[in-house]
């Protein structure tokens, strides 16, 4: 599970690797890929006043969210539990669905 934050000439970003986490299986059985932009999704819906102020660049092999070093730390703080509990990843999909939202992974 890599879940990093970096700094390159004062631009702050979290990037998570995809398809190697914990609950990917729970993302798979729900029904989605285990990427990037699936993650991104999540993000969205699970704590949407931490995306507003984000800019996301993710892909298929790699989640990526860029902002300030103290917006970028809470989302760690966040989704570090999460990346690694299935059911965590279960119970917000299954909200997620439910509000209607839809994942674009």
């Amino acid at each position: 599970m890599t879940i990093t934050l970096h700094d390159f000439d004062g631009e702050h970003s979290l990037t998570i690797t995809a398809g190697d986490l914990l609950a990917d299986a729970a993302v798979v059985a729900s029904g989605h890929e285990p990427n990037g932009y699936f993650w991104e999704g999540l993000v969205q819906f699970a704590w949407p006043d931490i995306a507003e102020r984000l800019d996301f660049d993710s892909e298929a092999g790699m989640f990526c969210a860029v902002g300030t070093l103290s917006d970028l730390a809470q989302l760690k703080a966040a989704v570090e539990p999460v990346i690694s509990s299935p059911s965590a990843v279960r119970e917000i999909v299954a909200r997620a669905e439910t509000s209607g939202f839809e994942f674009d992974d």
